[in-house]
């Protein structure tokens, strides 16, 4: 039976995140729609919807951290764990800079990453295209000694990134697929 909050949280996305014009995505790749996952995951039911959903997940995958590229899913970490800590089962959060950082501490992953040799952690996204943000904050996670348990999107563009993902052995979630700019529950 389909969860009657992903039914909920399609009709956000397509009201507020699909976008039409001329955009380059983050791949470089060109594209005449674009999904604005912070149109949704900054809006208060739609990051709740999300919050709750992967929490769930992330229960179901023993994670004990949550994290991912800065910015796309900055917002679903936070939701994540304030879910989780409402429910008594706390996950710590972190999330990965495109870069280290050249002041301060001068860290790429900021946060709470656990410290022990091969913590099970998430990764998620609003957005998974290519996959090629998403390879990258696991790069880093896994280079800090952790072990990726699940990786969750948002929306996947079905554009080979949820794929190449599997591919690499990563276990992939997606709460909603697109077929071009239209949004899709998944089957």
């Amino acid at each position: 039976m389909m969860d009657p909050r992903l039914k909920r949280l399609k009709e956000l996305v397509e009201q507020r995140a699909v976008l039409h014009g001329e955009f380059t995505l983050s791949s470089g790749a060109k594209s005449d729609y674009y999904f604005d996952g912070r149109r949704v995951t900054h809006d208060a039911e739609g990051i709740t919807i999300i919050g709750e959903i992967v929490e769930e997940l992330l229960h179901e995958a023993g994670v004990e951290a949550i994290g991912g590229p800065s910015a796309g899913a900055n917002a679903m970490i936070t939701a994540v764990q304030l879910v989780s800590q409402r429910r008594n089962r706390a996950i710590d959060g972190f999330f990965v800079r495109s870069e280290a950082k050249k002041y301060g501490t001068g860290r790429q992953l900021e946060g709470n990453l656990p410290t022990s040799p091969g913590a099970r952690v998430a990764i998620v996204d609003d957005t998974i295209t290519t996959g090629d943000s998403i390879q990258r904050a696991i790069e880093a996670v896994e280079a800090a000694g952790c072990t990726v348990a699940i990786v969750v999107g948002v929306v996947n563009r079905r554009q080979g990134g949820t794929e190449a993902l599997r591919d690499r052995g990563y276990d992939v979630e997606t709460l909603l697929e697109a077929d071009g700019d239209k949004v899709l529950l998944p089957e």
